[in-house]
């Protein structure tokens, strides 16, 4: 006969009940800000020992990732509404895939806030003209980057049922 495991506290339980999918922690999110912010740092100086131009930051990266922010935000404003007053209208499997977008899009974008954050750091003390330039560019795609975590953090807090008011 087997044992029947021993009961835990709820405070010492760290991961979700069988079923339950935990919300993305700031653990990962900083884990992934961190090596965008290492990677990013890092393709100034690639670029220049392989005798390359260093990239520049166009304005279509900075328009897709504030566009991207909008879509997500958009998507977490339906689905809290559609959560909260006609819960019958979303599907169990739509609900799953817009909490594993929510899911993606905040450790992508954590990723690439991170990754042009860096990039913005390795702009500082440069003597070219143009480092401002990417200085800049870089600094408003990082926010388009934290801009994208956010709402896709705000569209996992959407999917979450509330409890039955019985």
């Amino acid at each position: 006969m087997i044992d029947p495991p021993p009961e835990e506290d709820e405070d010492e339980q760290s991961s979700p009940p069988p079923g339950r999918i935990a919300p993305t922690g700031p653990g990962a999110l900083v884990a992934f800000g961190v090596v965008g912010l290492v990677a990013g740092w890092a393709v100034r100086t690639v670029a220049l020992r392989m005798d390359y131009a260093e990239p520049q930051v166009p304005f279509t990266s900075i328009g897709l990732l504030l566009f991207l922010a909008a879509i997500v935000a958009g998507a977490a404003y339906l689905t809290r509404r559609t959560v909260r007053t006609r819960r019958a209208d979303l599907l169990p499997h739509q609900a799953v895939n817009r909490l594993a977008l929510g899911k993606a899009c905040a450790l992508g974008g954590a990723l690439v806030a991170g990754g042009y954050f860096g990039y913005a750091l390795a702009q500082l003390g440069v003597d070219d003209p143009q480092a401002l330039t990417r200085l800049w560019r870089s600094l408003l795609a990082g926010v388009g980057g934290l801009m994208l975590t956010g709402a896709a953090l705000a569209l996992e807090q959407a999917c979450r049922v509330p409890p039955d008011d019985d």
